[in-house]
């Protein structure tokens, strides 16, 4: 075994890596949590224009 063999086993692993993300980011099981996290700047940007304190504490 030598140093291109462990290059090419890197590489592979990298790569289904890469691919388990791909399937666990556009999962439909993680949709609501993605839609949540997205909505969290309109919320944020919903309290200072109201006067709230947007998670800041005087």
């Amino acid at each position: 075994m030598d140093i291109n063999d462990l290059r090419s086993i890197a590489t592979v692993l990298s790569f289904v890596a890469f691919i388990s993300i791909v399937v666990w980011a556009y999962s439909g099981k993680r949709k609501r949590a993605f839609d949540e996290a997205a909505a969290l700047a309109v919320d944020d940007e919903e309290q200072v224009s109201r006067g709230g304190s947007a998670g800041h504490s005087a």
